[in-house]
């Protein structure tokens, strides 16, 4: 006898796993490119070109000609994150309707959108403070924690609702988390690095009064450190015979840091040209990316167990047919 389980109908939402993952994509390449036009409004010295928010002017929600190209970077830069609320809350309705409805993706995507929501706010305290170089710092590691979200969300979808397991002996796990720890260090360092530099993002905004090249001294030594943390990674995944993706992974990783150094160390002894501080911004979220890209590479979850209850109900909903 051979046994099939009988098909019971049911509705189905039109949202496949493919469309909620891209919809996931989407959110970092958003978050990315936010982060980008926000350094665009900061070395254009368009920071206050809305000098007040939520208005852009205390009779105004948008840009006036008098207000110049400084108000419509700034504008533009306020509208982006529309767009982002509006591909966060796609992606949640996205998670809502596909089925089997998952807990795990549902929170993560509404992390999401409370997380730019959260943004908002900050960069409206940030306008309100006169682009004080604190909430300018903040801002921009809020986004980092945001990309962190986002790519949790990425990778959840296409992973199973199982417990994780390690691919890696647990030396080679503390190596890769004291690498996240150095790649979120250099970001911090180098926040306050920015906000003691010259691209204030108005003429008038002030400084955090660190010395530039001391702490970027300090910057450059946690960079180092990184880069050999890495290489050390690499290579003792290679040695362990980890899967070719972890291998890939810390590959990848390095060289986007090598590439981020180089941008750097020209911009220091270039006297910081506003395209290629741009670039090192654009570079940190690489990097930053290209780390959570290792740490998910040493792990992998299995399929949930059927629960008991759950087993049987679907035996007892089988149908037998003759051989």
């Amino acid at each position: 006898m051979r046994r099939i389980c009988a098909v019971t109908p049911s509705v189905r939402f039109p949202v496949s796993t493919t469309l909620l993952r891209r919809l996931a994509y989407a959110n970092i390449v958003a978050n990315v490119a936010i982060v980008v036009t926000g350094g665009a409004v900061r070395l254009t010295a368009s920071g206050l070109g809305c000098p007040t928010w939520p208005r852009c002017t205390d009779e105004s929600y948008t840009t006036t000609p008098e207000m110049g190209v400084h108000g419509v970077i700034e504008f533009g830069n306020r509208l982006l994150t529309f767009v982002l609320v509006l591909i966060a809350g796609a992606t949640l309705l996205a998670a809502l309707l596909h089925r089997p409805r998952r807990r795990s993706v549902v929170l993560l995507a509404v992390g999401v959108v409370l997380g730019i929501v959260a943004q908002a706010v900050i960069g409206g305290i940030t306008v309100r403070m006169q682009l004080h170089p604190s909430i300018v710092g903040i801002h921009f590691v809020v986004s980092m924690l945001l990309l962190l979200v986002s790519y949790a969300l990425w990778r959840r979808v296409d992973e199973p609702d199982g417990p994780a397991s390690s691919l890696v002996p647990a030396p080679i796990r503390t190596l890769v988390r004291i690498t996240v720890a150095a790649s979120a260090a250099v970001i911090i360092v180098g926040v306050a690095v920015t906000g003691s530099g010259p691209h204030a993002g108005d003429a008038d905004a002030v400084r955090n009064g660190l010395d530039p090249e001391t702490i970027s001294q300090v910057h450059a030594d946690l960079v180092f450190l990184l880069i050999g943390l890495s290489v050390a990674l690499w290579l003792a995944l290679r040695a362990v015979g980890a899967p070719a993706h972890s291998v890939r992974a810390a590959g990848v990783l390095l060289v986007v840091e090598l590439a981020q150094g180089v941008v750097g160390f020209v911009q220091y002894f270039t006297d910081l040209p506003a395209i290629l501080v741009g670039a090192h911004m654009l570079g940190s979220c690489l990097v930053w990316l290209a780390t959570l890209s290792v740490l998910w590479s040493i792990r992998e979850r299995r399929p949930a167990a059927t629960p008991p209850a759950e087993a049987a109900a679907q035996s007892e909903t089988s149908v037998p047919v003759p051989a």
